[in-house]
């Protein structure tokens, strides 16, 4: 099995050692001095009080490293429709293209089955780049649950968690799906096969969706928004809007509202990720989290007033402090 790790920050760092520790033929694309330490040193991993370093084939040039069973597109959203055109060296006829990003996927509306059935969506896949470049029916969906950094270059720290459920569109339980679920179990993470990976899509971007942005508003941690009466409301109305969106396509959330905001509020004096690109200068994913469920209500024909407040004053801090994709 061949597996290239597109991005291999954090995350996918993560899942490069621990693939490469299961006896995985894995590769990385990455860039700058973190792609520079990783070929001096290797990559190292931080986790349960223990040093793991794995030597992996790493290159900023994806023609070097050729076709693979699976490309695991391990990048921020927003970065994913401008490096198209370079992964096409690593598709081949066969080979699955993992989406390990947050938000909304570009295949989402592939193997749908409703009258959305092959719609694109501007917001995250703008002029269909990823649509027609990578093919939907390439896709395997994957959520990430795990929380992870790299604290230097070459460097990578396990915080949390070591979840990747994973899907085909369709629903299907394939080889290759089933496959890549093996190989994340034998490298220690867990990523059981979905038979509705929308559902359990939904259930991440619940909370992202509202708790991302106030938090880029107010400097505020989850613990906090979740616990502030005005925030929590403002959260509550966002996720109703959300749900109505949702469920309309078919999607059964196991968990209620307010559940989930307190699910959210126990993580604590935790920054979201948006929060953090924001103090770090980084471009924030609004779009994959905010504006594609603004798109799909407008799509569904459901209105999001409360959305559409929160988006258009974080989209103006993002422009503001110059990190708006």
């Amino acid at each position: 099995m061949k597996v290239c790790i597109y991005g291999a920050g954090a995350i996918g760092g993560y899942v490069g050692v621990q693939l490469k520790r299961a006896g995985v033929d894995v590769s990385l694309v990455a860039r700058g001095a973190h792609l520079e330490a990783m070929k001096r040193n290797g990559l190292k991993l931080l986790i349960e009080d223990e040093e793991r370093v794995e030597h992996i084939p790493c290159s900023d040039n994806p023609a070097e490293l050729g076709p693979q069973d699976y490309v695991i597109v391990a990048l921020k959203a927003h970065s994913v429709p401008g490096v198209v055109d370079a992964m096409q060296p690593l598709l081949g006829n066969d080979t699955a293209v993992v989406t390990a990003v947050n938000g909304v996927p570009y295949w989402y509306y592939y193997k749908h089955g409703d009258q959305l059935e092959g719609r694109t969506l501007e917001s995250v896949d703008p002029g269909a780049k990823q649509w027609n470049g990578l093919r939907p029916e390439r896709a395997i969906g994957c959520i990430v649950y795990p929380a992870t950094e790299v604290v230097e270059p070459g460097v990578i720290k396990h915080v949390y968690g070591d979840k990747f459920p994973l899907g085909e569109p369709s629903g299907e339980i394939t080889e290759r799906v089933t496959k890549l679920s093996e190989a994340f179990a034998a490298g220690g993470l867990r990523a059981p096969v979905l038979p509705n990976i929308r559902d359990e899509m939904w259930l991440k971007l619940w909370g992202n969706l509202c708790f991302n942005p106030i938090s880029a508003l107010t400097h505020a941690t989850l613990d906090v928004i979740a616990s502030d009466p005005g925030t929590r409301a403002v959260a509550k109305a966002m996720m109703l809007e959300a749900q109505e969106i949702a469920v309309q396509s078919g999607v059964n959330f196991r968990v209620g509202v307010e559940r989930r905001i307190d699910g959210a509020g126990a993580v604590g004096a935790h920054k979201t990720s948006m929060l953090q690109d924001l103090e770090r200068n980084r471009a924030m994913e609004i779009d994959p989290l905010v504006t594609v469920v603004q798109e799909m209500g407008k799509l569904a024909g459901i209105p999001t007033p409360t959305i559409d407040v929160v988006l258009s004053l974080v989209r103006q801090r993002a422009q503001i402090a110059g990190c708006y994709n």
